[in-house]
């Protein structure tokens, strides 16, 4: 079967603003059990960066279990922009930079998806000269680029920050990046990722100190070794990076989504349900399992890549604090509040990473929680049972909790925002249809003629 060209950003609509997405709405029925196994896709946050990587090789790469997902889109739109041939069939990318040679990134896109600006780092390499505008994404808080800026510099970039556009070049004759040494305020995975990008192809070796531990940037090491780079110290907070000339073709297969697998652990969790999960990487699992197992939940490994989620009879109260990996993922916070929302007792959520990232948290009232914001925490004593109302999600991780809090409330839950939704997980809905939840999806003037009927 032949696959499909991407095509250039050209005319492209705002695809956060497109009719489509703004013109449906999941509606829910819970109190539905759900059951089987569910399949989960390649890690979003993995597949986006490694298309990004993409660029580093003049070859052909082809990268397999890529998600369908608006964002992976919207990258493809981006690498297209930039001169890349970038083919998609099923779930498998076939990408060619070779005649990449553009250097400046579509406005339009890379001001909706923040991952697209982790390029500068691959275009610089190449090239020896970037212009990207700076980057968006969900609105959970500010997210700086100065230390992906700082990084550049270090290695002998010139960098300027002029109407809203970051340039960089390299000057001298061979336009390469040196090798340095480099220190992160924060370990950032953003910056870890467009610095390591940027190293692969630099004169010497540089080392990133306070680096981000996140599987997602292993992910992208493994990619680029097997394209020949030469990284060691990925998944710890020292990265080592020799520079090489040149990379070549390699064939990859992106890592199982955590969170897309932490987030139906919490469906199955809330509904009381027995699921099975494949394929997982436990490992990357383990601190929204371990809370899970203060809950009352046991989860059994199954297989090296498989879980099986076993009820808990009731759900106890736990605490949770957010913090970068190997701590507990801001991106389950969401989730585990739908979750604490109706546990037996009293629960207290702090948010580190992130400082506007609660705002879920006066949806989930809607539904019947008991829930207390102040500032970065959030007091959730728990209740008997949730019902159903129309609810907002507001960013990606917040329509994903309160899918999973509308599985467990009773009667019927109306969302809306599934543009955020469908930014990180593959067909969620369908995903869940196939578990057995009462869910779909419909346009927005059926939701409200169907709300208006249920009223009468």
């Amino acid at each position: 079967m032949e696959g499909r060209l991407i095509n250039p950003v050209s005319g492209l609509p705002d695809v956060k603003n497109a009719p489509e997405a703004d013109s449906s709405v999941l509606r829910i029925w819970g109190g539905h059990s759900l059951r089987g196994h569910v399949k989960i896709s390649g890690a979003k946050n993995s597949a986006l960066v490694l298309m990004a990587g993409a660029l580093l090789c003049s070859e052909d790469c082809r990268i397999h279990n890529v998600p369908m997902l608006a964002d992976v889109e919207r990258m493809a739109q981006v690498l297209s922009a930039l001169g890349v041939r970038i083919e998609r069939n099923g779930e498998t990318l076939d990408i060619n930079a070779k005649d990449f040679s553009t250097s400046k990134a579509p406005y339009e896109l890379v001001t909706q998806l923040r991952a697209s600006f982790f390029a500068i780092g691959a275009i610089l390499a190449r090239l020896g000269v970037a212009q990207m505008p700076l980057p968006g994404g969900c609105a959970i808080g500010a997210r700086p680029v100065d230390l992906h800026v700082r990084g550049l510099q270090a290695m002998g970039a010139e960098v300027q920050i002029e109407h809203g556009i970051c340039n960089a070049y390299v000057p001298g004759s061979n336009r390469r990046l040196k090798g340095a040494k480099i220190y992160l305020d924060s370990p950032s995975v953003g910056a870890t990722e467009t610095l390591m990008m940027a190293a692969t192809l630099a004169d010497g070796e540089t080392v990133i100190e306070n680096a981000a531990r996140e599987p997602e940037v292993v992910d992208l090491a493994n990619f680029c070794n097997s394209m020949g780079a030469k990284i060691t110290g990925a998944g710890t907070s020292t990265i080592h990076i020799k520079g090489v000339s040149k990379l070549h073709s390699t064939d990859y297969e992106v890592i199982p989504d955590r969170i897309e697998a932490g987030t139906f652990l919490t469906a199955a969790a809330i509904t009381h349900s027995e699921l099975l999960l494949s394929p997982v990487i436990p490992d990357h699992l383990l601190p929204a399992i371990a809370k899970l197992q203060e809950m009352g939940v046991n989860i059994i490994e199954e297989a090296p890549n498989c879980l099986r989620v076993m009820p808990a009879e009731v759900l106890k109260a736990a605490d949770i604090e957010t913090l970068p990996h190997p701590g507990f993922p801001t991106d389950m916070q969401a989730q585990f509040m739908s979750l604490l929302a109706i546990a037996d007792g009293d629960s207290l959520i702090s948010e580190t990473v992130f400082e506007n990232r609660l705002r879920h948290a006066s949806e989930l009232n809607r539904l019947g929680a008991d829930i207390r914001v102040k500032g970065n925490i959030a007091f959730v004593r728990g209740v008997p049972l949730l019902s159903g109302a129309p609810v907002l999600g507001t960013d990606l991780r917040a329509a994903a909790a309160l899918v999973v809090a509308g599985l467990a409330a009773s009667g019927e839950t109306t969302i809306k925002g599934l543009q955020f939704l469908d930014r990180g997980y593959d067909r969620l809905d369908l995903k869940l249809q196939q578990l057995g939840a009462k869910i779909e999806r419909i346009r927005e003037v059926d939701a409200d003629a169907a709300i208006a009927s249920a009223a009468h």
